[in-house]
């Protein structure tokens, strides 16, 4: 295996195939600046040694899974995105070398044979999750309240439910024991069962969060907490009964596996990667962790970038001397976890969040406090602060712009939107909306009529405004485009951006994603790229294709 000291892998851009480095390919009329590797993985959570000795990840966001060789740190995705397995959460293998996967979002379970070959095992599962093989014979369990644990018959049959009221289950496996172990998320319990069948005895209980049950092969249950610090509660069941608590510092702990030699390998659903563990907590970096997104992003004035990330807010490196993460590789910053962070604004000390699950929020990193402002709106995106200190926010799946007031009173600025994805305001108090439906940005008046400020645009999204210029991310043709407020001039500032749909992942089409929710729990949402000025007048977008932030300085429309 690679020493910790050896040179680590360069991972490439999911778009052209280049290295990260400091500096990305020259775009346009002013280079980009990475201000972060492209990332390897988008999350990851299920994992387990193939027959083959690499570890395979599952990529629930990404729409893949590849395999890790341990030895080089080396990426092979084996199940691209654009295929049959739309969500993959979790995956194991099957005495004879096939792969089983847990397709979340579409309630399916997957079996792929040793030769590649995809056969659906069942699609009666709702929010398929847990899977575990025990010889040939193959279990899952439903993340959802009062979920079940099944047996599946990959060569037909009807399921059969083993046990039902599970308070959303999770990454299982089987015990020395010969029983099924499986936790209960939201009740912070582990509980087993016979493969058979038979009643479901309580194991641990007051365990903070548990993800994941994990048997090492001297037969202790580690118990991994999905929270911030990384922790996981050691028990040992069949020996002194003792428990012991260790944190890894890895934030929003998934899965876990055991290799032969009893090295502990974890994985992280907010942050990807892969960390080797050790027992007193100590870890070491196989695969780097990286953005999930980016979504939306915003600069303080301050300086410090800060992006919506899905599953927490984080930001780049903010200095040379800072770009190690805890496991000691090189990764964005986690300033907080914060589940389903899609739009962000910066407003002070304060930041504010929106989710496409439908939420408004107000963090305050100095409390430490999360403030929900909003609940039950329709795939709220992109967020800006009003001149007079309101929220206003693009509500993508009602085609409105909202504002939410100090007491939190919705108010609705503009409505018959195709489908608004961000907001920007003007140093006047203008607001102005990009609309990726209609290929617009326009200007909201205040009768409530809008202007069009810019048209036959492909797909825009982030928007922001420098001065007397308007500038939003086309993901459809990935470029960044800016258009003079005064003059109505527009041009081209970068092209062939790493933003939108990455190739061959093409269950990602706006018009043909994945469920938004699956049975009344997060599914997946939409990607974003933001964009937002710094106070050095510079342009910070997220390039949410490959994982990364970029940084440019624009250069003004072209003589």
């Amino acid at each position: 295996m690679r020493e910790a000291d050896e040179r680590p892998v360069a991972y490439p851009s999911r778009f052209d195939g280049t290295r990260p480095g400091g500096d990305g390919p020259a775009t346009g009329r002013r280079p980009v600046q990475r201000l972060n590797p492209a990332n390897p993985l988008w999350g990851s959570n299920g994992i387990a040694f193939g027959p083959d000795g690499r570890l395979y990840v599952a990529e629930f966001l990404g729409g893949r899974i590849s395999a890790v060789d341990l030895d080089a740190g080396e990426l092979d995705v084996v199940v691209p995105a654009g295929g049959p397995v739309e969500s993959p959460d979790d995956l194991a293998f099957g005495a004879d070398g096939s792969m089983y996967v847990a397709d979340l979002v579409p309630g399916r379970v997957w079996r792929r044979s040793p030769q590649g070959e995809y056969s659906l095992v069942c699609d009666e599962v709702q929010n398929p999750n847990g899977i575990t093989c025990i010889g040939d014979r193959l279990f899952v369990n439903e993340m959802k309240p009062d979920g079940r644990l099944l047996e599946l018959f990959p060569d037909g049959g009807e399921p059969a439910v083993l046990t039902g009221g599970l308070a959303l289950g999770n990454a299982m496996q089987r015990g020395p024991d010969g029983w099924l172990y499986y936790p209960h998320m939201v009740s912070g319990q582990v509980w087993r069962i016979p493969p058979d069948g038979g009643e479901p005895e309580l194991v641990a209980d007051q365990v903070e969060l548990p993800v994941a049950v994990r048997f090492d092969l001297a037969g202790v249950l580690h118990v991994l907490s999905l929270g911030p610090e990384g922790r996981v509660t050691r028990i040992d069941l069949h020996g002194t009964g003792s428990r012991t608590v260790v944190s890894s510092g890895v934030a929003g702990l998934d899965n876990a596996a055991f290799d032969a030699e009893n090295r502990m390998f974890v994985s992280s659903y907010a942050t990807g990667g892969i960390t080797e563990m050790h027992p007193d907590g100590r870890t070491r970096v196989i695969v780097p962790r990286g953005f999930d997104g980016p979504y939306g992003v915003t600069v303080d004035l301050g300086g410090t970038v800060y992006a919506a990330d899905h599953y927490r807010v984080a930001g780049p490196p903010a200095a040379e001397e800072d770009k190690r993460d805890a496991a000691g590789a090189e990764g964005p910053v986690s300033h907080v976890l914060a589940p389903f962070a899609h739009g962000i604004a910066a407003d002070g000390d304060l930041l504010h969040l929106t989710s496409q699950f439908g939420d408004v929020r107000t963090y305050d990193p100095g409390e430490g406090t999360m403030r929900t402002r909003v609940v039950g709106l329709r795939r709220p995106m992109g967020i800006a602060v009003g001149p007079a200190g309101a929220l206003v926010v693009a509500e993508s799946g009602g085609g409105r712009i909202l504002s939410v007031a100090e007491d939190d009173t919705v108010t609705v600025l503009a409505e018959g939107l195709g489908r608004p994805v961000d907001v920007a305001f003007d140093a006047a108090g203008r607001c102005y909306v990009s609309d990726e439906r209609a290929g617009t940005v326009v200007r909201l008046e205040e009768d409530a009529a809008t202007t069009v400020v810019a048209d036959g645009l492909g797909a825009p999204q982030g928007l922001t405004v420098v001065g007397d210029t308007l500038y939003t991310v086309e993901t459809g043709r990935r470029r960044l485009r800016a258009v003079s407020l005064t003059t109505s001039a527009s041009w081209t500032e970068a092209e062939d951006l790493p933003v939108g749909v990455s190739p061959g992942a093409g269950h990602r089409q706006p018009e043909a994603e994945p469920a938004l929710f699956a049975n009344g729990l997060p599914g997946l949402a939409r990607r974003f790229a933001g964009i937002a000025a710094a106070p050095d007048g510079s342009l910070v977008l997220s390039a949410n294709g490959e994982g990364t932030l970029l940084r440019l300085t624009p250069s003004g429309p072209p003589e």
